[in-house]
């Protein structure tokens, strides 16, 4: 069998982990942190690891709001997705994560591009 880019990541502690550290450095970073200033982080943070769970094969089943409607109204451009995957990237870098693997999490999180991207 196979083993899933879920269990090489480290599985859910270590993708709670990622997530956690993933939203400090978007926080700190000034065009994107006003897009969660009235955001229950306790809440993000938890659909985000459930979200990043289930696109690399996790045990668990996405169950939060869809991509397209929970962002329709945002006005998020093209660069800050660009912003978010390289705050991504680098936060999976920070966790030794190797090349291949992020390359697969970046394509996973790449495919909602268009579901998030609502100002371009």
């Amino acid at each position: 069998m196979t083993e899933t880019l879920y269990t090489r990541l480290g599985g859910e502690d270590a993708l709670t982990a990622v997530v956690d550290r993933f939203y400090d450095r978007v926080l700190a970073d000034k065009r994107l942190a006003p897009f969660f200033e009235d955001v229950d982080m306790q809440q993000q943070r938890a659909h985000q690891a459930q979200f990043l769970s289930a696109v690399t094969g996790g045990p668990v089943e996405y169950t939060g709001a869809d991509m397209e409607a929970v962002h329709a109204d945002l006005d998020i451009g093209r660069a800050d997705f660009d912003a978010i995957a390289t705050h991504l990237d680098d936060t999976l870098a920070e966790f030794d994560v190797d090349e291949a693997d992020r390359e697969a999490v970046l394509a996973e999180f790449g495919s909602y591009e268009d579901a998030i991207v609502t100002a371009d």
